[in-house]
């Protein structure tokens, strides 16, 4: 593996959402900022947004690793489910212990005991949706009905749905119109500033153990912020490639080259490659 030749300790652009790599941009500041004052101060339901690959999971879990043992979480990733699916994921995530095929009342009945005897010591409990736009209408009503489990003055059970950007149209319909009302907070996870992507590109690598951080030129970091849009996802995919590419070759540094290839496997803004600097140039244009 090209790791041992780059003098890294692992693979600094996995594709799976590890909270160690995190790079902390303002957009990901703000998101984990709002979402701790939600359940902090039990605003009830927020709602995070973000274009495929900006790192929604990522930024998930990595609040989830700080919360501490006064909040109780439950993470739902997989939104296809049915009504009664849903609330066997939820209650085994709060850890309820009630036996399979309980009825509704049994489920709502002994979620209500719990979540108020937390309450009553201080405690947080907080619902945690992945790719909550993939929820079918019934489970959103299901949701809301949860976020009316308040007292007079604090909402019981804080409920954070996090999914890509067509959540908000979702969320527009009109038979949703009364879950969308009881919405208290709204951020978005956004795409790395064209400006960050080598200040992340560092970041990784450094985080990967390597003692060289330069190891993409700055040619080749450019044509990364072009082709990526500042998508980590992307960006990711692009520089592990390219490494392997790299190390195949010999090549101590990735350079414009190395990077037009993976682009072009990859079937990354193939018009650019073809097209000439011309192209591209407008392209960067138009992304910044």
């Amino acid at each position: 593996m090209y790791t041992e030749y780059y003098g890294l300790r692992e693979i600094p652009f996995a594709l799976t959402p590890n909270p160690q790599f995190i790079y902390k941009t303002e957009s990901y500041l703000e998101v984990v900022s709002n979402l701790k004052y939600c359940i902090s101060q039990s605003k009830g339901l927020a709602v995070v947004t973000g274009e495929v690959g900006t790192g929604k999971t990522t930024t998930l879990r990595s609040i989830l690793k700080q919360f501490g043992p006064d909040i109780l979480s439950a993470y739902l990733f997989n939104p296809f489910v049915t009504v009664s699916e849903f609330f066997e994921l939820f209650t085994a995530g709060l850890n309820l212990g009630l036996p399979p095929q309980s009825s509704k009342a049994e489920i709502l009945t002994t979620l209500w005991a719990c979540l108020s005897q937390r309450h009553s010591k201080g405690l947080r409990s907080v619902l945690i949706i992945d790719e909550a736009h993939g929820l079918s209408a019934s489970v959103l009503e299901e949701i809301r009905l949860l976020a009316n489990f308040e007292t007079n003055s604090e909402k019981l059970l804080q409920i954070i749905l996090c999914g890509q950007p067509e959540l908000r149209a979702i969320l527009n319909r009109p038979e949703l119109r009364q879950l969308k009302q009881r919405i208290s907070l709204r951020c978005a996870i956004k795409p790395l500033p064209l400006y960050d992507v080598n200040s992340y590109i560092r970041f990784r690598l450094k985080t990967a153990g390597a003692t060289r951080v330069n190891i993409f030129d700055t040619s080749a970091v450019e044509l990364i912020s072009l082709a990526s849009a500042g998508i980590p996802r992307v960006i990711n995919n692009i520089c592990d490639n390219a490494l392997l590419y790299g190390y195949a070759a010999g090549k101590e540094t990735i350079s414009r080259d190395t990077i037009c290839e993976v682009v072009e496997t990859l079937d990354i803004l193939a018009s650019d490659l073809t097209s000439g600097d011309t192209v591209t140039m407008r392209n960067a244009a138009a992304l910044t």
